[in-house]
């Protein structure tokens, strides 16, 4: 069986750059969400030169299936170097599946205080929301099977690509 292709990461960026770009201004503060939504971050800031400085987040301990899926190997500390308060954001994702990783960033964002209004970027949307969570601004939505993951990759290059796995494969 041969694995559906993928969209080419770096088209669907510089298409997600061009949607955002009319509708962002200058003062528009982005959060990525670790890992690829950082990678995505740090493209999409620079490409819509942002006057706040970029903002990261590890949801890991406010997932709500923590205890069952227990923590991340590589848990990294958020930092958010702006006032949140009043603030209008963009959180960045690679991936929008569940919605659950968005539910856990923004009550982590709100533990830092209520900003104005919040927005989701996902360079993909495969579907099968379990809670009612939409992005604003999507690359692609791709549907794929039941148990296969998107997953963003870099290389040493700073080069975004998209790979298919199985979950539990090695």
């Amino acid at each position: 069986m041969t694995k559906p292709a993928l969209p080419d990461a770096e088209d669907l960026l510089a298409g997600l750059i061009e949607r955002m770009r009319v509708s962002v201004t200058p003062d528009t503060a982005l959060i990525g969400i670790h890992t690829g939504g950082v990678w995505l971050a740090q493209r999409l800031h620079k490409a819509l030169a942002l006057r706040q400085p970029l903002g990261t987040i590890d949801v890991s301990f406010y997932r709500d299936d923590y205890g069952s899926r227990g923590l991340h190997a590589k848990v990294r500390p958020s930092d958010i170097p702006f006032e949140v308060v009043d603030a209008d954001i963009v959180l960045v994702d690679d991936v929008l599946h569940t919605g659950r990783t968005i539910r856990a960033a923004m009550n982590e964002l709100f533990d830092y205080g209520r900003p104005q209004s919040i927005r989701l970027a996902a360079l993909i949307d495969r579907g099968g929301r379990q809670l009612p969570i939409a992005a604003q601004f999507v690359g692609a939505e791709v549907s794929v099977a039941d148990g296969e993951q998107i997953e963003l990759t870099r290389n040493e290059q700073d080069r975004l690509s998209l790979v298919l796995t199985r979950q539990g494969a090695a």
